[in-house]
């Protein structure tokens, strides 16, 4: 379980402070699958960092019941000094037996298409590899709680359906709880039980996808879905929403 309660966050800057999150409140339950998708600089990396445990709130209570969560940013934030597979090997290290690291390892960089890179160094990757790597990383120790910041915006037009695809068949073999942050209208409906809409800090807007996955893009229900939730979006500034489970 993840749930925010009335936290808001402010930075202070030359000249005042700067509001990031303006009294949110949200609850996102065990199993559940949200997008959160708004403009650049609404609050939406703040949200994650809160709920990851990397920044603390200046008011309000952010609590969460997880044994392991996988973050990852949009950046790859990889440790230069180790190879690919000891980066994504970095979470089980001490927790499985080496033969079951390495398998899991080979695993995952089978599934991002890196297999034959597993002794290269990050300065040896282009952006979108090592962004993949991140995104092994995040999977391979099993999360119960995901959170995502825009994990397949430097990925390839392929490379980042596939890995949308693989994220979700995950989440419906071992449901963690996911929470992913996008500025992309289409992901947040191709990849979202429920989506919710930010503006300038605050949660305005909930909107639940009762379609199965996976989802086609061209699908006019999936084109309905995304026009709705863009058009409100550009529709300009809203008052923060009270709604089962979200409000601000």
């Amino acid at each position: 379980m993840l749930e925010f309660s009335d936290v808001s966050r402010r930075y202070d800057v030359a000249g005042g402070a700067v509001v990031a999150l303006d009294n949110v409140s949200a609850a996102f339950p065990p199993g559940s699958l949200t997008t959160v998708v708004g403009r650049s600089g609404c609050g939406k990396t703040t949200l994650l960092r809160l709920a990851a445990g990397l920044t603390e709130p200046s008011g309000g209570n952010v609590q969460r019941t997880a044994e392991r969560i996988g973050v990852v940013f949009q950046d790859a934030r990889l440790m230069p000094w180790l190879d690919v597979a000891a980066n994504v090997a970095f979470g089980l290290r001490g927790r499985l037996p080496p033969a079951e690291i390495d398998a899991r390892v080979a695993a995952m960089l089978a599934l991002v298409g890196l297999e034959r890179f597993h002794a290269a160094y990050p300065a040896q990757l282009s952006g979108g590899m090592a962004q993949r790597v991140a995104i092994a990383r995040a999977l391979v120790i099993e999360p119960d709680l995901m959170l995502l910041d825009e994990p397949f915006a430097a990925l390839d037009a392929f490379t980042r359906r596939v890995l949308q695809g693989e994220l979700i068949a995950l989440w419906q073999r071992r449901r963690p709880t996911v929470l992913l942050v996008t500025h992309d209208v289409e992901e947040a409906v191709l990849m979202g039980e429920t989506i919710i809409e930010m503006e300038a800090g605050r949660l305005v807007g909930r909107h639940a996808i009762a379609l199965p996955f996976p989802r086609d893009p061209t699908d006019p229900a999936v084109v309905g879905h995304r026009r709705a939730v863009l058009d409100r979006l550009i529709a300009g500034p809203r008052f923060p929403v009270a709604a089962s489970g979200v409000k601000s």
